[in-house]
C-alpha cells in the first residue's frame, strides 16, 4: 500500500488517503476482483487515532493496487512517504493439497522471503474460495478450512488474522457479502495501522534530522523537502490545517537562521541563497504547486527569493483551502517587507528598482488572488485587510517612477531609460497563466514604466484607491499619508495647488496627534506651495509658524523670519495690512495687575503689565502694541451698598497655559479626554494563577474620535489660521515702539479708570510695519474693575466670643467710599435696654496720619458719635465698649419704637449648632449721614450660664434646688446667690448655701438649695426668682456684674404618701429567694382637696363622699422581684385627709442579698367624661419641662410617661379612636412632688433558699 501523490477535491471524502497495495499471486484472480475491491474500499470511514495525544480523525482510504515486483520495493535508507508500499496481498484461490505443496506455497516461501529482506512485516494473504474450483477439482479436493490452516500453520503461527477468506466474491448472496464485509474491514484496519506506524515512524526520522542541523554538513534544502514531503501527506488526508503548520515551522526555521547570520552566527548552506538576485518576476499564486522554483529548493540552487515565493505559494493554497483568505494578505504584507529586510541582512547584491518590482508585482499578484476566490461584495466589507498590500504597491510604484525619471517635469533622461530596460529585463517573459489577462501585475508595471503618462494614469489610480480604502474604514491617518506622497508627486511635477490640499490635510493628522517633526517638514513644503502660488497672507502665516518652530535650525528660522520682515518693510497701501495670528508671532503668558486685587475706585491708577513670549529668533520692533477694551457699565458696584459688598474678586495675576507650536502633543485644553485606564488579568481557570496583565484604555470611544476641527483657529497649531482683524474700541490700551527681544518680554499699560464699570480685555495686535499680529481673544478672560462704592458701616467683635453680662469691646470700621465726611457729621445709635453703650471708647483712623479721640453724647433714647473729617475711599476704626444683658426669664415689656419710627425687637434666645451656649442676637440701629435709611447691624451675644431649677420633696418638706453650669471657657466667681418668691409674703426660703461667694470654673456647675416653709397652708405655685452676681476670676468687687433667673413651680404640695412593707413567709423571720413574700402597699391622702382638684377629677359616691380613682402599679426594671398574680389595679380613694388605702400583693425574690423594693407608680385615672388637659403655653412650660427631666434622678422615671412635660395624657384606648374624638378614660401622672414614696431608697435582707457552702467555679 503506498500514498499516492495526487491531490483530492475537499468535497469528495471527509478526508482521504490514495494508497499503493502491492499484489502478488494469481493475477487473473486478482484481475477479477479488482474493480470490486477498489470500489467498495473506500465507502466505510475508519477512525485514525493520532500518536503524542492528537484528536482522532475519521477518514476514507482509497487503495491503489500495483503488481509485486521486488525491483520496486524501498531500498534501505530510502525513508520517502510517497513511494513507500504499506500492504503487501497475496491472492490465491488453491484448494488442491499437491499443487499447494508444489507450487503455491514455494511462491508464498519466496515472497516472504523478499519482504523480510527489505524489512516489510506489513503483509496478508487472502484465501478465494469459489464453488467453480470444487467442481474441477472433486477428487483431490481437501476441505477448504485445511487449506487454510495449512497456510496459517507455515507461514501465520503468530498471527492467524493475517490469513482471510473470501467466499465466492462473484456471487450475490449473503455469505458472499458477509465476507466481503470481512475482507474489507480486515483491509482497511491493516492499511490504517500500517500507514500510522510509518506515519509516525517518518515524523521521527524528521524529526531526528532537523536536531542536526548544527552539525556541519546539514543542508536546509534536503531538509525542506523531507518536511514538505509530510506537508503533502497531510494535504491528501485534507488535513490542511497540520500541512500549513509544516510550513510555518519551514518559514520561522529560515527566518531564525537569517536572524542569526545578521548577528554573526553563520551556516554554510545559506550562501546559496546570498547569490545575487537575477530574477524579480513576483510571486507566483495561480499554480498549486511552483515546481520550477522546487526543483530549484531541490537541487540547492534556488535565491532567497525564490524560496520566499515557493514557500508563500504554499502557504496561500492551503490558506484558500481553509477559506481564510484574509490572513493571505496579512501574511503577505508581512512577508514583503520581511524579505527587503533580509536580502540586506544577507548582503545579497540587488539591482537598484529590482526589489521595487517585485514588492509591486506581488502586492498586485496577491490581490488578484483573492479576488479569484471572493466575490465583490466580501472584498468591500473586507478592504481593511487588503488596503496595506494597496498602499505598499502604490509607494513602490512612486519609488520607480522617481527612479526611471518618471515624476520630474523634463521626463526621463537616457540614464533612466536604461535603468527602466534593466528592470524589465528581469522580470523575464510573462507566465503562461496571465498571458491572457489583461490586467495582469505583469502587462500594469511594463505599461507604468513605459511612459510618463503611463505612469501617472496607473500611480493616481493605485493612490485614490489606497485613500478610499482608508477613508471607508476611518483611517484617517493613513489615507492622509497617502495623501502627503500624492502631493509629493503633485510638487515634482509642478502642480503646488493640488498639492498644497493634500499637505494641509496631512498637517491635521500630524499637529492633532502632536507629531513634531511631521508637522515641521510639512509646514516647510506648504511654505513652499503657498510661495509658489502667490498667496502673501498664507505664506506669512506659515513662515511666521516657521519662524519660531524650535526643530529648524537657527539659519532657517532666520531666513522665514526675515520674509516677514521683508514685506512688513515694504511701502504700500496703507489702507489693507496683513492680519495674522499672534500666537505664531507672540505668546501671551502672562498678566499682573498692579493693584493685584484689580478693582479700583474710579480715577484711580491701575496698571497692566504683560509678559509675551516671543517666538521670533531676533529682535523685533513693534510700532505699536494694543489692547481692546470692552466696557460694560451694569456689572459695576454703582448702585448702593449691596454692590459694593457683593463685588466679585477678579484675579491680580492670570497664567496662560500655551502649547508648543510644532513639538509634543496639543494643549490640554484641545487635547480631548484624558485616558481612562484599568487594569485586565488573565486567570487559569483550574488553579487561578495569573497567566497575564495588561491595562486597557476604558474611554477609547472618546479618545479615539475625530479632532480635526477641535482646535480653534488661533492656536498654535492651526493648519490654515482665518483672517483676524482688530476690533476698534472706544477705549484701548497702548504702548508705542516697543523691541521684543527673543524669550520673555514685560510691557506695562496704564488702563483707563475714569467711568465706574467693569472693563474686560478682548483682543490683543501687535503692529510690524505692514503687517499686524492679532489675539482674536484673550482666554481665559481677564477683567478689572473701577467701582463707586458708597459708604459701608460694619462692626464686629474684638474678642470671640462675645459674652452676654459682661462688658464687650466691639470694632466699627467706616469705609467711606465715594463719600468724604465732613467736619460735624456724626453717627446715631438707637439705644437699647438690652445692650447699652459704655461710656469708654476709642478711635484709630487707618488713613490718616494723626489719631483723634471720638466724641460720644448720650441721651435716653440716641447715642452720637461724631466723625472726624475723612476723604473718599479710606477706612475709619473705632471702638465701642457694650454690655448685653442676660434675659431673666418670662418677662414680656411692651413693644419699644425705634428713633426711625419702627417697632423695635426683642432678642430672643436660640441654640446654637457650634456651642453649647445660647446665642442671642442683638440688632443696632444707626443712622448715618450719608443716607436717609437706617442701617442695621447684628452682633452675636453668648449667655455662659446655663440655669435649671428642681423641686424637692421630704415627706411634708419642700426644697428647691437651683444648678448653674459654666458652659464658656472663662472661669467666673459666683456671689450673692438669693432665691425670693414674688407673690407670698409668707412664704419663707431658707437658703442651705454656707459660701458667700464660690468659684465656677468653666464646663462646672454649681449648685444651691433652699428650704421651703410656710405658716397656714403651701401655695399651689410659685413663682421663683434667682439672682447672683458674678465676675470673671481675680476680679475686683467692681466687675460684679447682677444675673438673674425666673422661674415657676405648679402643684407643689404632697397629696399622697406610698408606704410599703415586704412581709417574709409565714414562719420565716427573713425572706428567702424562690419563696413568695407579701408586699403591702399603704396609699394615704395627706390634705383635703382644693378647688381646682374638685373639679377635675373627682367624683362623689353614694354615701356623699368625694372620690377619685388611683391606678397603682408594682414592676421591677432591675429584675430582682417577680410579681405573682396582679401587678396593677384600681383604687377608689376618698378625697379626705388621712385616706388610706391598703393593697395586697405577692412577691418573689429572685436573688439573696440586700434588695431594694420594688418600684410602686400611682397614677390618676381619668374617666372619659374628664376634659383634656390643655397644652400650656410654650415660653410658660420651658422651666416645667426640664423641671420634669431633672426629676427623674429623684423619683423613678424609668416610665416613657414620667419624662413627657405636664399636660401630656396617656390614653388607655386606641389612638385611632382618640383621633376620632371619641372620649376615652385615660391615665396622666402627678406632678412632681405631689406623690411621696417612703421605699425609695429602702431595702430588705433577702436569705438564699439553701444554706449550701458551695461555690462552683468555671475555668478554662
Amino acid at each position: 500500500c503506498h500514498l499516492n501523490f495526487s491531490l483530492l477535491t475537499p468535497a469528495i471524502y471527509i478526508f482521504g488517503v490514495t494508497l499503493f497495495t502491492f499484489s502478488a499471486g494469481d493475477q487473473g484472480l486478482f484481475t477479477s476482483l479488482y474493480t470490486s475491491l477498489a470500489q467498495q474500499l473506500p465507502r466505510e470511514p475508519m477512525e485514525w487515532r493520532r500518536t503524542y495525544g492528537r484528536a482522532p480523525k475519521m477518514i476514507h482510504l482509497e487503495a491503489n493496487f500495483v503488481q509485486f515486483k521486488e525491483e520496486l520495493l524501498p531500498k534501505e535508507g530510502n525513508k520517502a512517504l510517497l513511494t513507500f508500499p504499506f500492504l503487501h496481498i497475496y491472492w490465491t484461490d488453491c484448494c488442491d493439497t499437491e499443487v499447494y505443496k508444489s507450487t503455491v506455497k514455494e511462491d508464498m516461501m519466496r515472497w516472504q522471503n523478499s519482504l523480510r529482506t527489505h524489512g516489510s512485516a506489513d503483509w496478508v494473504i487472502i484465501v478465494v474460495e469459489t464453488n467453480d474450483t470444487k467442481k474441477k477439482n472433486k477428487t483431490n479436493i481437501l476441505p477448504r478450512s485445511s487449506i487454510v490452516d495449512k497456510i496459517r500453520s507455515d507461514f501465520c503461527n503468530k498471527q492467524n488474522d493475517r490469513c482471510v477468506v473470501l467466499s465466492d466474491p462473484l456471487k450475490d448472496s449473503s455469505r458472499s457479502q458477509e465476507s466481503w464485509n470481512s475482507l474489507l474491514l480486515k483491509l482497511r484496519t491493516l492499511l490504517l495501522m500500517s500507514f500510522t506506524k510509518n506515519l509516525g515512524r517518518f515524523e521521527d526520522d524528521m524529526r531526528t534530522l532537523r536536531e542536526k542541523r548544527t552539525q556541519p554538513g546539514w543542508s536546509f534544502c534536503e531538509y525542506f523537502m523531507v518536511q514538505e514531503e509530510l506537508a503533502f501527506v497531510f494535504e491528501m488526508l485534507q488535513q490542511f490545517e497540520d500541512a500549513l503548520v509544516q510550513y510555518d515551522e519551514l518559514d520561522a526555521l529560515f527566518t531564525q537562521y537569517v536572524l542569526n547570520f545578521g548577528a554573526g552566527d553563520t551556516a554554510n548552506w545559506l550562501g546559496s541563497f546570498c547569490a545575487p538576485v537575477r530574477s524579480w518576476s513576483g510571486l507566483l499564486l495561480r499554480r498549486p504547486i511552483d515546481m520550477e522554483k522546487r526543483d530549484g529548493i531541490q537541487r540547492g540552487e534556488a535565491s532567497l527569493l525564490d524560496l520566499r515565493s515557493y514557500l508563500f505559494s504554499r502557504q496561500c493554497t492551503l490558506l484558500i483551502f481553509l477559506q481564510r483568505p484574509w490572513e493571505v494578505t496579512q501574511r503577505a504584507l508581512e512577508l514583503l517587507h520581511n524579505c527587503v529586510q533580509e536580502l540586506r541582512l544577507l548582503e545579497v547584491s540587488v539591482l537598484d528598482g529590482a526589489l521595487d518590482c517585485w514588492v509591486f508585482l506581488s502586492c498586485l499578484e496577491v490581490l488578484h488572488r483573492i479576488e479569484g476566490c471572493c466575490d465583490q461584495a466580501q472584498l468591500a466589507a473586507n478592504c481593511s485587510h487588503t488596503v496595506g498590500l494597496w498602499a505598499y504597491a502604490t509607494d513602490k510604484l512612486k519609488c520607480l517612477g522617481e527612479l526611471c525619471g518618471l515624476v520630474s517635469e523634463k521626463g526621463p533622461t537616457s540614464e533612466d531609460l536604461n535603468r527602466t530596460v534593466d528592470l524589465l529585463a528581469g522580470l523575464g517573459d510573462e507566465r503562461p497563466e496571465t498571458v491572457n489577462s489583461l490586467q495582469s501585475p505583469y502587462k500594469k508595471l511594463k505599461e507604468a514604466l513605459s511612459s510618463v503618462e503611463a505612469f501617472e494614469r496607473h500611480y493616481l489610480e493605485l493612490s485614490h484607491a489606497a485613500m478610499e480604502m482608508y477613508c471607508a474604514i476611518s483611517r484617517l491617518r493613513s489615507a492622509r499619508l497617502v495623501g502627503k506622497s500624492l502631493a509629493e508627486f503633485y510638487m515634482r511635477k509642478g502642480d503646488p495647488e493640488r498639492a498644497e490640499s493634500f499637505l494641509q490635510e496631512a498637517l491635521k493628522s500630524y499637529v492633532s496627534e502632536g507629531w513634531s517633526l511631521p508637522v515641521t517638514h510639512t509646514r516647510r513644503q506648504i511654505a513652499e506651495c503657498q510661495k509658489l502660488l502667490g498667496r502673501t497672507e498664507d505664506y506669512l502665516q506659515t513662515s511666521a509658524l516657521l519662524a519660531g518652530d524650535v526643530n529648524l535650525t537657527t539659519e532657517e528660522r532666520k531666513h522665514f523670519c526675515q520674509e516677514i520682515l521683508s514685506f512688513a518693510g515694504k511701502t504700500g497701501d496703507k489702507s489693507h495690512k496683513v492680519s495674522l495670528s499672534m500666537s505664531v508671532f507672540t505668546q501671551l503668558t502672562r498678566l499682573q495687575f498692579h493693584p493685584a486685587t484689580a478693582s479700583v475706585h474710579s480715577g484711580a491708577i491701575l496698571q497692566v503689565e504683560l509678559t509675551l513670549r516671543c517666538l521670533m529668533p531676533v529682535s523685533v520692533r513693534v510700532q505699536q502694541l494694543a489692547a481692546s477694551i470692552h466696557f460694560d457699565v451694569d456689572h459695576g458696584g454703582t448702585h448702593g451698598r449691596s454692590k459694593g459688598a457683593q463685588r466679585q474678586t477678579n484675579p491680580g495675576t492670570v497664567e496662560f497655559i500655551q502649547s508648543s507650536s510644532s513639538a509634543g502633543p496639543p494643549s490640554s485644553s484641545n487635547a480631548g479626554p484624558s485616558l481612562e485606564l484599568d487594569e485586565i488579568q488573565d486567570r487559569s481557570p483550574s488553579d487561578n494563577s495569573l497567566n497575564s496583565t495588561g491595562v486597557v484604555c476604558k474611554n477609547t470611544h472618546l479618545v479615539m474620535r475625530r479632532h480635526d476641527s477641535s482646535s480653534p483657529p488661533d492656536t498654535p497649531n492651526c493648519v490654515s489660521p482665518p483672517t483676524v482683524a482688530m476690533k476698534e474700541g472706544a477705549q484701548m490700551l497702548k504702548v508705542q515702539d516697543v523691541m521684543l527681544e527673543p524669550g520673555n518680554n514685560s510691557i506695562t499699560f496704564t488702563a483707563p479708570s475714569g467711568q465706574p464699570g467693569t472693563y474686560t480685555l478682548r483682543q490683543l495686535c501687535a503692529t510690524v510695519g505692514e503687517v499686524q499680529f492679532v489675539l482674536p481673544h484673550i482666554y481665559p478672560s481677564v477683567q478689572y474693575e473701577v467701582y463707586s462704592q458708597e459708604p459701608q458701616l460694619t462692626v464686629e467683635p474684638l474678642t470671640e466670643p462675645l459674652l452676654a453680662g459682661l462688658p464687650q469691646m466691639v470694632k466699627f470700621t467706616l469705609l467711606t467710599g465715594h463719600y468724604a465726611v465732613k467736619k460735624g457729621d456724626a453717627l446715631q445709635l438707637s439705644n437699647t435696654d438690652t445692650m447699652p453703650i459704655l461710656p469708654s471708647s476709642s478711635c484709630s483712623r487707618q488713613s490718616c496720619t494723626e489719631t483723634s479721640i471720638l466724641s460720644i453724647q448720650s441721651s435716653e433714647k440716641v447715642t452720637s458719635i461724631s466723625l472726624p473729617p475723612t476723604p473718599p475711599y479710606h477706612t475709619l476704626e473705632f471702638q465701642l465698649e457694650v454690655l448685653c444683658i442676660i434675659p431673666s426669664g418670662s418677662e414680656r415689656p411692651a413693644n419699644e419704637r425705634l428713633t426711625n419710627g419702627e417697632v423695635r425687637h426683642r432678642p430672643r434666645s436660640y441654640s446654637h449648632p457650634d456651642t453649647p451656649m445660647t446665642a442671642i442676637d442683638q440688632r443696632m440701629s444707626i443712622d448715618c449721614p450719608w443716607s436717609i435709611y437706617s442701617t442695621l447691624l447684628a452682633l452675636t451675644f453668648y449667655i455662659p450660664f446655663k440655669t435649671k431649677h428642681s423641686l424637692l420633696s421630704a415627706g411634708n418638706r419642700k426644697y428647691i434646688q437651683v444648678c448653674v453650669q459654666n458652659v464658656s471657657d472663662m472661669n467666673f466667681t459666683l456671689a450673692e446667690v438669693k432665691l425670693t418668691e414674688k407673690q407670698h409674703a409668707s412664704l419663707e426660703l431658707q437658703s442651705l448655701n454656707t459660701k458667700t461667694q464660690q468659684l465656677l470654673c468653666s464646663k462646672h456647675s454649681v449648685f444651691c438649695l433652699w428650704e421651703v416653709r410656710w405658716k397656714d397652708d403651701l401655695p399651689s405655685c410659685l413663682q421663683c426668682v434667682f439672682s447672683a452676681n458674678f465676675s470673671p476670676l481675680n476680679q475686683d468687687v467692681s466687675a460684679f456684674k447682677p444675673f438673674h433667673y425666673q422661674f415657676q413651680f405648679e402643684r407643689v404640695t404632697t397629696l399622697y404618701s406610698v408606704r410599703a412593707e415586704i412581709l417574709p413567709p409565714t414562719g420565716e423571720q427573713h425572706c428567702r429567694s424562690g419563696f413568695l413574700c407579701g408586699l403591702e402597699v399603704c396609699i394615704t391622702r395627706l390634705t383635703e382637696p382644693a378647688e381646682g382638684e374638685l373639679a377635675e377629677d373627682s367624683k362623689t359616691d353614694t354615701d356623699g363622699l368625694k372620690t377619685t380613682k388611683l391606678m397603682y402599679e408594682v414592676a421591677d426594671s432591675s429584675s430582682n422581684w417577680a410579681v405573682c398574680g396582679k401587678s396593677s389595679g384600681m383604687v377608689s380613694m376618698p378625697m379626705t385627709a388621712n385616706a388610706t388605702h391598703k393593697v395586697q400583693i405577692e412577691v418573689m425574690p429572685l436573688f439573696a442579698g440586700h434588695l431594694p423594693f420594688p418600684k410602686i407608680k400611682v397614677l390618676k385615672y381619668l374617666p372619659h367624661t374628664a376634659a383634656v388637659a390643655i397644652q400650656p403655653d410654650p415660653d410658660s412650660c420651658v422651666e416645667n419641662d426640664s423641671l420634669s427631666l431633672l426629676d427623674k434622678t429623684l423619683d423613678d422615671q424609668a416610665d416613657t410617661a414620667s419624662i413627657r412635660s405636664r399636660g401630656s395624657v396617656h390614653s388607655v384606648g386606641s389612638g385611632d379612636q382618640q383621633q376620632k374624638g371619641v372620649a376615652m378614660p385615660r391615665l396622666e401622672p402627678f406632678s412632681p412632688g405631689q406623690v411621696f414614696n417612703h421605699t425609695q431608697a429602702r431595702q430588705v435582707l433577702v436569705l438564699p433558699s439553701t444554706d449550701d457552702h458551695i461555690m462552683e467555679v468555671n475555668a478554662t
